[in-house]
């Protein structure tokens, strides 16, 4: 599970796995595997770095953009 942080500011949590994509458009936006979308608070590199932290803690190696890109 991930922390966001929803629009009007309360905290909940999310199952990374359910993630299909993740779009600034300019807000941050979730959809998910059921075609949901969500707009977050959270920035586009902050819920990337949290599921890519996820990923690596079950031993998956995850590059999802370039390294300039995520500078």
């Amino acid at each position: 599970m991930i922390r966001l942080l929803r629009l009007d500011e309360t905290v909940f949590y999310l199952s990374f796995m359910q993630i299909e994509t993740v779009e600034s458009l300019p807000d941050t936006t979730l959809t998910l595997t059921n075609n949901r979308k969500l707009v977050v608070r959270n920035t586009l590199d902050d819920v990337i770095e949290q599921i890519e932290t996820k990923y690596e803690t079950f031993g998956i190696v995850v590059k999802s953009r370039p390294k300039e890109e995520a500078e």
